[in-house]
């Protein structure tokens, strides 16, 4: 459904993405790898739009949304897509109900009598009983506030679901809620998911294929039990979580 060529991304003298080259299959969840800096934040963006790229292409459904110039055209392929902030992101001053339909007065012809219907549905997806609509988000836990925010997203219906570290500052249980949660978004609704983390065993449970970014390039993109069994030392030692490798090695010599 995705593909990104040559992407490279730069701000300034700082080039984050150097040439990334990934495909990302329909129906299926790609997790995206690397440490903190390596661009995988900066790389979910440019997919979305919010940060355009330097140079490269992202093609989506055969069309380079990079070349795309028409704000009309643009925005109808952005409808595409559904975007998981790191935290959540919710608007305080908001009930939930009116956050998880904040979307749809923007983006859909939606009628407002359906949103209580959509409200009801879009929780029950994640989990939520109807009541919680009710509630303002600083009455919410840390893993309720990012299911409320996973229900914004359901609400107008994306094809493309992209995870911003779902399951940072969440304990470990939360973490694998989260993560059964993806997955079953995935095999009732049939989205893409394209999960940007550095939470290993929240990527080797969710992920049909994983991606490595490392210093802005992909090192290696396969299946979770290539990963398990690579010989690549910088991914071998970010899967294990080592403190003695080449990355390490890297950091002290700078």
């Amino acid at each position: 459904m995705i593909e990104i060529i040559h992407l490279k991304k730069s701000f300034g003298e700082k080039h984050v993405l150097k040439d990334v080259s990934l495909k990302i299959p329909r129906g299926k969840t790609t997790c995206i790898l690397g440490g903190s800096g390596s661009g995988k934040s900066t790389l979910i963006k440019c997919l979305v739009g919010l940060l355009h790229a330097t140079s490269g292409k992202i093609m989506v459904d055969g069309h380079d949304i990079t070349k795309i110039k028409n704000e009309m055209r643009l925005a109808a392929v952005r409808r595409k897509f559904g975007y998981l902030f790191q935290e959540g992101a919710l608007f305080d001053s908001m009930t939930v109900g009116e956050n998880v339909t904040f979307g749809l007065k923007y983006l859909t012809d939606v009628p407002e009598q359906d949103y209580p219907k959509i409200i009801r549905e879009k929780l029950a997806l994640v989990g939520l009983q109807p009541d919680v609509a009710q509630l303002n988000p600083s009455e919410l836990s840390g893993g309720m506030k990012k299911r409320v925010s996973l229900a914004r997203v359901l609400a107008v219906e994306p094809e493309v679901i992209l995870y911003d570290e779902p399951t940072t500052g969440l304990d470990p249980i939360m973490s694998d809620i989260i993560s059964d949660l993806i997955i079953d978004l995935k095999n009732k609704l049939g989205v893409t998911s394209v999960v940007i983390t550095h939470d290993m065993h929240s990527a080797f449970k969710i992920a049909d294929y994983i991606a490595f970014l490392y210093e802005g390039n992909i090192l290696l993109h396969g299946t979770p039990e290539e990963f398990r069994k690579t010989d690549n030392p910088y991914v071998k030692q970010f899967v294990t979580g080592s403190s003695k490798g080449p990355i390490q090695m890297k950091l002290r010599a700078e």
